[in-house]
């Protein structure tokens, strides 16, 4: 799964005030009324003000580092799901319900594809551990009942970040009965 979304914003989106390096920005991906994926970053200070007008898909917080002359910022516009997850896993980011539920699977994706490993459950049996094939790293992830319900939900997250399928297009039945035919 891939997206192409705007770059980090330079100011918050609320107040206008510039970020500065070490602010903690929280950034939402919104599908609004045009059906259009809009990234708003804003000072997490703000976000009681914010109100976005559409259905928020995910939300997490980063610290704010200003871009380096010369560096690319193309770069960073790719979101994929291993971008995503990492930055929903960051421990700056709030675990909301969406976001867990997100994160759930997400991590499911990223095992089948092999870039996380399952590494068992938490002592207490409430995560799921992962290890990130590449780094190392080690991440902790709620465990869920995989019901109905929740791929619903993870659905309509879905479907804000890469769009709804578009519906199928059944071929035109006629209104005449066909004749039964005799062997």
């Amino acid at each position: 799964m891939e997206m192409h979304l705007q770059p980090l914003a330079s100011s918050c989106c609320v107040s206008g005030e510039p970020f500065v390096e070490g602010a903690r920005v929280a950034s939402y991906l919104v599908r609004n009324a045009g059906l259009e994926i809009v990234r708003f970053d804003l000072l997490e200070a703000q976000a009681g003000n914010f109100a976005p007008e559409g259905f928020v898909a995910c939300r997490w917080v980063q610290v704010f580092k200003p871009r380096r002359p010369g560096e690319n910022p193309e770069r960073e516009l790719k979101l994929t799901t291993e971008t995503l997850f990492f930055a929903l896993t960051d421990p700056s980011t709030e675990p909301t319900p969406e976001n867990t539920r997100l994160v759930q699977f997400l991590a499911l994706m990223l095992e089948r594809k092999r870039i996380l490993r399952p590494k068992g459950r938490t002592s207490d049996g409430a995560r799921l551990r992962y290890e990130h094939a590449k780094t190392k790293q080690m991440f902790e992830v709620s465990a869920a009942e995989l019901t109905p319900e929740f791929f619903v939900a993870v659905q309509e997250q879905l479907s804000v970040l890469v769009g709804v399928p578009k519906p199928k297009i059944e071929p035109p039945q006629s209104a005449e009965p066909q004749p039964a035919r005799t062997e």
